[in-house]
């Protein structure tokens, strides 16, 4: 049979699989495919730990800063373990879609689907316009996150440049994204990114362990409520990235098993940014707060100008992990979505990428910026809407009878399933999205107040300029040579 010719294949549960059947015919196939092409447990997991823990990893110290360290390590650990939950029920949706739809016959090797597409199959059109609606805005937002990122970071290797300027530049490096196909083919790129974010995340704990307690630390946090809630959102934020959960899904071969891959995925995310975020702060304390990356504080070294351009490259990554649902989008607005020219797809997403470029610039807030993504975009997106969907989508008796994946006894079966969605849902609505919204929007205007919108050089130091040289004109007596005799030296 031809290599990639997909198949249906046996049924496991109620679930269909679909499996490509045969195998690479000669050496330079298969070693495309083995970098190229991706879709088994391990690539997804690589994908959602890569996604998880992006640039958010350095401006987790500025939230403990705000949070203080108790609380930090605190909401880390359950905000960890309520995203590990919503990102289960989203895959427990996706599975429930795609096997209705294929007991319907419907085909979907030449389709990715999307998180409306199953809110749309299982709930219906208003359900999938508001899914539709947050789930783009985040990814917009988290996209125009990485690029901000990106120019907060090559700062501090060279600041020649503003980080204006940078962002023109990265922006344009991060445009060829457009020229990755899917989820499949970011095989390589999430199990480098995963690597230099995890060196990273060692380089500030042991920089930081090792550069000591600066002269009069202090660790007031927290403070003011505004901070407070402020540092929680940016953390719900960092365990919020499980809006590309069902396009993951969908690139793996057997997607049932998904299942864990998640909380396995937080569990290593967790070993890096506890470390870090608590190392950083017993450093430097309070100075965090007029500082949002870890690298300002940090001294310069081959060391760290490493870890900047680590995080560089996988920033680039976790750009195409946030934009590439955004193409899908909009190749299916355009009819393109099923087009076989990768060239011509490519150029047909290239509109996507302008008003990310557009919006980092409007607000370059590296730090700040993620908290209002956080309470605004991340706690309706991957908490509040997946937790009311699983509680609306088997609401009725026989929906749970015949539901294709049974809640685990673990969790209580369908009465602890819907204790712990009703606990998601009024949680985030009031600390996530109440007091997270009031406290991030309030810091958010006070940037703009304080550095204004396009600003330059966002909490950059400022410049020391050298001192004017004297205007010398045709009448004005030249200054006295000075020669070495006649200095003296003072005892």
């Amino acid at each position: 049979m031809a290599a990639d010719k997909v198949v249906e294949t046996a049924i496991v549960g109620n679930y269909v699989e679909m499996e490509t059947e045969g195998k690479p015919n000669d050496m330079k196939t298969r070693f495309s495919k083995f970098l190229w092409h991706g879709g088994s447990v391990y690539d997804a997991w690589f994908s959602c730990a890569s996604n998880q823990v992006a640039q958010v990893l350095l401006t987790l110290p500025y939230s403990f800063s705000q949070l203080g360290m108790v609380s930090g390590i605190c909401f880390q650990l359950f905000y960890g373990l309520l995203g590990s939950w919503t990102a289960y029920l989203i895959s427990i949706l996706y599975v429930e879609y795609r096997t209705r739809k294929e007991r319907e016959k419907v085909d979907f090797r030449n389709h990715v689907i999307q998180w409306f597409e199953v809110l749309d199959g299982l709930l219906g059109k208003y359900w999938r316009n508001v899914g539709l609606a947050f789930n783009c805005t985040f990814l917009l937002f988290g996209s125009v996150i990485q690029l901000i990122a990106c120019a907060s970071n090559i700062y501090y290797i060279n600041d020649n440049l503003d980080k204006r300027t940078w962002t023109y530049i990265f922006g344009a490096c991060c445009a060829t994204t457009v020229f990755i196909p899917s989820f499949h083919n970011y095989r390589i790129w999430s199990f480098l990114g995963l690597i230099m974010t995890t060196y990273t995340a060692w380089y500030l704990t042991i920089a930081s362990l090792l550069h000591g307690q600066v002269e009069g630390v202090k660790h007031s946090g927290p403070t003011k409520m505004v901070l407070y809630f402020t540092g929680a959102t940016n953390i719900l934020y960092t365990f919020g990235g499980h809006a590309v959960t069902v396009e993951i899904m969908h690139a793996m071969w057997k997607p049932q098993k998904f299942k864990a891959i998640y909380l396995l995925a937080t569990l290593y995310v967790l070993t890096l940014t506890l470390p870090s975020g608590a190392a950083v702060y017993w450093a430097f304390g309070d100075m965090l707060l007029n500082h949002s990356n870890a690298f300002a504080l940090l001294p310069r070294s081959s060391s760290r100008d490493m870890a900047v351009i680590l995080m560089l490259i996988h920033q680039f990554i976790t750009f195409g992990f946030a934009c590439t649902p955004l193409y899908f989008v909009w190749e299916k607005a355009i009819g393109m979505h099923e087009c076989k020219s990768l060239c011509k797809r490519a150029a047909a997403r290239l509109p996507v990428v302008i008003p990310i470029w557009f919006l980092a610039i409007i607000f370059p807030f590296f730090g700040p910026i993620n908290s209002s993504v956080g309470s605004l975009l991340v706690s309706f997106t991957v908490y509040i809407i997946p937790a009311l969907a699983h509680m609306f989508t088997f609401k009725s008796s026989a929906a749970r009878e015949n539901a294709v994946e049974q809640p685990s006894k673990y969790t209580g079966r369908w009465v602890g399933a819907y204790m712990i969605n009703t606990f998601v849902v009024v949680w985030v609505l009031i600390v996530g999205f109440g007091f997270g919204g009031w406290a991030s929007m309030t810091n958010f205007i006070h940037q703009i107040d304080t550095f204004g919108l396009f600003t330059k050089c966002y909490q950059c130091p400022p410049q020391t300029l050298p001192p004017p040289l004297p205007h010398l004109n045709a009448t004005a007596a030249p200054p006295p040579l000075h020669h070495p005799q006649n200095h003296t030296r003072t005892p």
